[in-house]
């Protein structure tokens, strides 16, 4: 069972004051809304790159919602029945949301990239009774597996007018039918059935109830809101909403009273920031490596780029000054001003200009990633959570950052560490159970906590630090126990790394499968006075190898010599979610590369003399 144990809250701050009743469904935290400040912006939109953003008011948006239900309402969608969403990121997704939502439906995501086997799985599973999803191509998807889907009886895609043909079909619908179906769900109804991105094999549904939703929302609201409820506060989503996290961050948005964007199209990413201005955004870890990455890349090469270098050396080190008592000294505060005005200006102009906060999760940060952002001053919130945990269920506080941590337990909810050094977790943002497997439900709901799977310690301010996950811990022959992420996140860090996979379970030491960063690779060429050259070419370039060792030894600063990275096999091809390695969420399919590579990795371990 569970052991040490994080509180809800930090012994030095109240209790949080946000009870349940404040609301009892997704539809009662809109109407709420709309009833405290109807003529405020809730949502942002946009027309496209170059175009400016046009406010929707709370108004507008919940008469929207109103006419798109009313249409779900005509098109047989009883309340209880599931509505499949496959698109990406934008408006569209959010009003489908809150209008299944009022209809009294149960909202099913599906990754705009999944494949027809996916669809058919997640939906066939869900028990799907419409789709809606965003392009013919979707639709294509779709149709390929429609004869194994008795029950969906409607396809309806955005691109081709399906939002106002919803409209339209509901024009006879009694508006009072929708008012009289928002007040249907509970707080323990079903809201959504996520599906989890698979690294481990076939996707699991995840029951998330209103309350789940309700209760992180509300309690997120007045323990974040410095991030989130102080007066111009704006996010701009561009994860996938069939993601949690960002589903989540859609949510708060309703009660929290900050303004929320989206923008479908990463390629376009850098200039919606720049003309939306969001003060907090989320993003994965790989965001913020990338973002680091290319900087340094624009600097080129020569002087450029030693300032930059300089630059990054100094946010990092005044970072790590700002955790000791006596704080960043008058000289550091000199260079820190600085560098300030000669880079790190720019840095937080590329994000938009007002950013704040960053909240990160899906993965570990690192260290020096956090500590070079705080420095450049936009702090970052890493968190952690799971879908099963609604998004998240720890994170770092504005006022108490810990870099390298997850921070202390979410506002309202509770961490343990039991004697194995696993996660349990345990409040009201815990799903209810898997769909149709009631023995999974049974191995990790225990006793009113759900078990994560991770690993972790506690520190003495209840902040938590993850060190793995239990079922891709690696046993070496010699018997070391070895957690692959710490390696995995430090080497992947690098401009040239794409991926990383270490290795060595049963094996006499470690090693690692990496891939090499297409689009890094160009720039760091050019930075190192080398030629252009394909990715093949660079696998065998000497330079490229000895950069990478280069890396692999620093990565191995953070482990002992049993734990660390003895040899690396570069891949031919990238681990990507086109070609099936990565899930949607960007993670590795572990077992799937140890399938597909074992020759790869066993050529690591031909010959050992070197190790």
């Amino acid at each position: 069972m569970p052991s040490s144990d994080s509180p809800a809250t930090r012994p030095d701050e109240p209790a949080l004051t946000a009870p349940l009743e404040q609301a009892r469904s997704l539809p009662d935290l809109l109407a709420r809304r709309l009833a405290r400040d109807p003529q405020s912006t809730l949502i942002e939109r946009s027309g496209g790159p170059g175009t400016a953003w046009t406010p929707v008011s709370v108004r507008a948006f919940v008469d929207e919602v109103t006419a798109v239900a009313r249409g779900l309402v005509a098109r047989g969608i009883q309340p209880g029945d599931r509505v499949a969403i496959m698109s990406r990121t934008r408006y569209e997704w959010t009003l489908l949301d809150f209008a299944s939502w009022a209809a009294g439906a149960v909202v099913v995501p599906v990754y705009e990239t999944s494949s027809a086997e996916q669809v058919r799985w997640i939906c066939a599973d869900a028990g799907a009774r419409l789709a809606v999803v965003e392009t013919p191509a979707h639709a294509a998807a779709v149709a390929q597996v429609r004869d194994d889907l008795p029950g969906l009886t409607d396809v309806l895609v955005i691109d081709e007018g399906g939002i106002d043909a919803l409209v339209a079909a509901g024009a006879d619908v009694p508006a009072a039918e929708v008012e009289r179906r928002s007040a249907l769900a509970g707080l323990d109804d079903l809201a959504t059935v996520i599906y989890t991105s698979g690294t481990t094999g076939r996707p699991k549904g995840v029951e998330l109830t209103h309350g789940n939703f309700v209760a992180l929302t509300l309690l997120g609201t007045e323990g974040l809101a410095e991030v989130c409820a102080t007066p111009g506060s704006r996010t701009l989503l561009f994860m996938p909403l069939a993601h949690v996290f960002a589903r989540f961050i859609e949510v708060l948005c309703i009660p929290s009273g900050a303004v929320l964007g989206h923008t479908p199209d990463t390629r376009n990413l850098l200039a919606d920031l720049a003309s939306f201005q969001p003060t907090f955004i989320l993003a994965v870890p790989r965001v913020f490596e990338k973002v680091y990455n290319a900087a340094e890349q624009k600097a080129g090469s020569g002087t450029p780029l030693r300032i930059f270098r300089w630059a990054a050396k100094v946010a990092i080190a005044y970072s790590r000054a700002l955790d000791t008592p006596q704080g960043p000294s008058a000289g550091l505060r000199v260079q820190h001003r600085l560098a300030g005005r000669l880079v790190h200006a720019k840095l937080r102009a590329a994000l938009g200009g007002r950013a704040r906060f960053a909240i990160s999760g899906g993965a570990p940060l690192g260290e020096r990633l956090g500590h070079f952002y705080r420095g450049i001053g936009v702090r970052v919130l890493e968190g952690y959570g799971l879908t099963e945990t609604t998004a998240p269920t720890s994170v770092n506080m504005p006022d108490l950052i810990k870099v390298g941590t997850v921070g202390p337990a979410f506002p309202g909810t509770r961490v343990r560490v039991d004697e194995a050094g696993e996660i349990w977790v345990a409040g009201p943002h815990v799903f209810r159970g898997y769909r149709h497997d009631e023995e999974a439900t049974r191995a990790v709901l225990v006793d009113g906590w759900f078990r994560t799977g991770d690993l972790g310690t506690l520190d003495e301010d209840g902040y938590l630090r993850i060190t793995g996950r239990s079922k891709e811990i690696i046993v070496t022959a010699g018997g070391k126990n070895v957690a692959p992420a710490v390696l995995e996140d430090r080497l992947r860090g690098h401009p040239l790394v794409s991926q990383v996979v270490v290795v060595g379970d049963q094996r006499p030491f470690i090693g690692a499968l990496v891939t090499l960063d297409e689009e890094m690779l160009p720039g760091w060429l050019a930075n190192h006075g080398l030629p252009a050259m394909d990715l093949a070419a660079a696998q065998a370039h000497p330079a490229v190898a000895e950069a990478l060792d280069r890396a692999v030894t620093r990565a191995n600063e953070a482990v002992s010599r049993a734990e660390s990275i003895r040899k690396i096999r570069i891949l031919p091809t990238d681990l990507t979610e086109e070609n099936g390695y990565l899930t949607p969420s960007l993670k590795v399919k572990r077992a799937l590369v140890l399938r597909d590579f074992a020759a790869e990795i066993d050529a690591l371990y031909t010959d050992t003399r070197t190790a």
